[in-house]
């Protein structure tokens, strides 16, 4: 072996890696957060939890970034810690997939048409082809994801053809070969496989690798199990750095994940060796092939797994042993950087945790409005804590939601962190309006001030008004419902309207001294408040033509609503007429 050989080893690897990479992160996007979301809802039973786990492996091809979703999940309070443990041991079933079909290289299929079909080198150009074609002449996203898939499919084979020949002298270098007997020593072994599947962070790509050296003939398989048994413990030093400055209990899915994988790489380590000191099986001398690096693999995981699964709250307590809790700790954040690694279902959290925001708003604003007829502290307390939660909400989902627009993320999933953008900004400034409404009212009640009988009942309309609009705009919101979300500009348009006949009423009752001149500053302040209200709950539902099927985007719905005569002109007079002032 030269040093020409040893370039084409790095070449090799390079290749490898970077297919792998690719691979994974395509099939990952592919999946487009549903099967993340898939993950949260079933995992109760830990059988279940397995399952799914080794299923959503096989898809994204990477047992380190499920790990890490974990962690993210964990971290966040979307997943508790004991959902994780059933996953983390599908996962590692899951990731042996690539080494059975890495193995396909290995099958000797001199003669047989058949079986040179099924070698990964005789169709992975066919798959790099198609995939090219697919990122070319596709306009869907999906489907350019796919063929970057196949395309990163295909460089891998083409990387691990490459450190095959490469290798392949080293079946004739007893200097190799007497390098290899220093890893019959099982402890050696695992050392070695951990530490570097630990640098390249990928046990799928180390066993690959170990499966080109067992193609040399100069592996057996008392060498390939315990450095298989290595490798799956390496792989966790991903979820491991992964799990740097997050909660304590989001850290334990990574003090789970190395546990299994140690507490398995012990049991195995002490039946094999009671195996050969009490029966001396001839097979651990054998040369191990690429199939049998894919059965180590697979066997050492399934077993791992058949042992350890009933014991899944046992590993979740000696996580907690681990890391104890600390009483002063403070919770997960809102949403971790983590959950980034899937933009579609980071999109979905988003979602959710706007929807919380639109609650207080309306929230916030109602119990404003009560205050300015029956005022309390109480209520202006509860007013504002909203304004504090929705400050915090609208802070750490807008630093997210900037952060998760610069992925690659489909157009639909682009015009939806745009629109939530948008909104955190409409419910952040309601929450204002709400506090400005109640420091008014509490103005109003400090200096014993009372509106005359007519600007109660008058208030009282638009109140209502304002209430039924708040209804109608968060129900929209929270649905996506376009249909409700007409019936908001109308609506809009008559709290306009109320709020400047309010004024002139006030003004008219001003001259005639029925009404004090300090009322009349503190119901100007109240109506501007309560108009800006509407205008962001307009906002809100303009914002919702910017995608789906109606997308027209928020001005040009704003702008063609109006002139359609028959929708919003019947919609308009039936609010005019419930909400005429006596």
């Amino acid at each position: 072996m030269d040093i020409f050989s040893l370039f084409t080893l790095c070449g090799g690897l390079a290749f490898f890696l970077f297919g792998m990479r690719t691979m994974s992160a395509s099939l990952e996007k592919t999946a487009g957060g549903r099967l993340e979301l898939t993950l949260k809802r079933m995992t109760a039973n830990p059988l279940r939890s397995l399952l799914l786990g080794a299923g959503i492996t096989i898809a994204i091809q990477s047992s380190s970034a499920l790990t890490v979703m974990l962690v993210g999940f964990v971290n966040s309070g979307i997943m508790a810690l004991g959902q994780t443990v059933g996953v983390i041991m599908g996962a590692n079933i899951g990731t042996t997939l690539t080494a059975w079909v890495l193995s396909l290289t290995g099958i000797d299929a001199q003669g047989n048409l058949a079986l040179r079909l099924l070698q990964p080198e005789s169709f992975s150009p066919v798959l790099a082809l198609v995939g090219v074609l697919m990122i070319m002449l596709s306009k869907r996203p999906g489907r350019r994801d796919v063929g970057t898939a196949l395309v990163g499919f295909a460089i891998l084979m083409y990387g691990m053809q490459l450190m095959g020949e490469a290798v392949r002298p080293l079946a004739d270098m007893p200097s190799f070969s007497r390098l290899l007997t220093a890893f019959e020593n099982p402890l050696l072994g695992v050392l070695v496989g951990a530490a570097f599947t630990g640098v390249i962070q990928s046990s799928a790509a180390s066993v690959g690798i170990l499966q080109v050296l067992a193609a040399t003939g100069t592996i057996t398989y008392g060498m390939a199990i315990p450095i298989v048994m290595g490798q799956n413990i390496g792989t966790c030093v991903t979820a491991l750095l992964s799990s740097i400055g997050v909660s304590r209990n989001a850290r334990r899915v990574a003090v789970i994940h190395i546990s299994f994988n140690v507490i398995g790489t012990a049991v195995c380590l002490l039946l094999l060796g009671l195996g050969e000191a009490l029966f001396h099986p001839a097979a651990v001398q054998e040369t191990v092939t690429p199939l049998g690096v894919a059965v180590v693999h697979s066997g050492f995981n399934i077993f791992t797994a058949v042992v350890l699964l009933p014991f899944t709250r046992q590993l979740e307590q000696l996580a907690c042993l681990i890391i104890p809790d600390r009483p002063s700790e403070e919770g997960g954040v809102l949403l971790d950087d983590r959950l980034l690694l899937s933009p579609g279902f980071a999109v979905r959290q988003c979602r959710e945790n706007v929807a919380v925001m639109a609650d207080l708003a309306r929230e916030s604003v109602l119990t404003a409005m009560d205050m300015v007829l029956s005022c309390s502290r109480e209520k202006g307390e509860r007013v504002r804590a909203c304004e504090d939660e929705l400050d915090r909400l609208e802070d750490q989902l807008g630093a997210f939601l900037t952060k998760l627009s610069a992925r690659e993320i489909s157009p639909e999933e682009s015009g939806q962190v745009s629109r939530l953008l948008h909104a955190l900004n409409d419910l952040e400034r309601m929450g204002d309006h709400a506090l400005n409404i109640a420091e008014g009212a509490e103005q109003i009640a400090v200096r014993g001030l009372r509106f005359s009988d007519a600007a109660r009942q008058e208030l009282t309309t638009l109140s209502a008004a304002l209430s039924e609009i708040l209804s109608i705009t968060m129900d929209a919101f929270a649905r996506e419902d376009v249909v409700l979300a007409r019936k908001v500009e109308p609506l809009e348009e008559v709290i306009d309207d109320l709020t400047g006949e309010i004024r002139d009423r006030h003004l008219r009752r001003l001259r005639t001294g029925e009404c004090a001149i300090d009322l009349g500053v503190a119901l100007s302040e109240l109506l501007s408040n309560f108009e800006r209200v509407s205008d962001h709950c307009s906002n809100l539902a303009a914002g919702l033509f910017q995608t789906g099927p109606e997308a027209s985007g928020p001005h040009s719905y704003l702008q063609n609503i109006k002139t359609d005569s028959t929708e919003f002109q019947v919609a308009y007079e039936a609010y005019r007429r419930k909400y005429r002032l006596s």
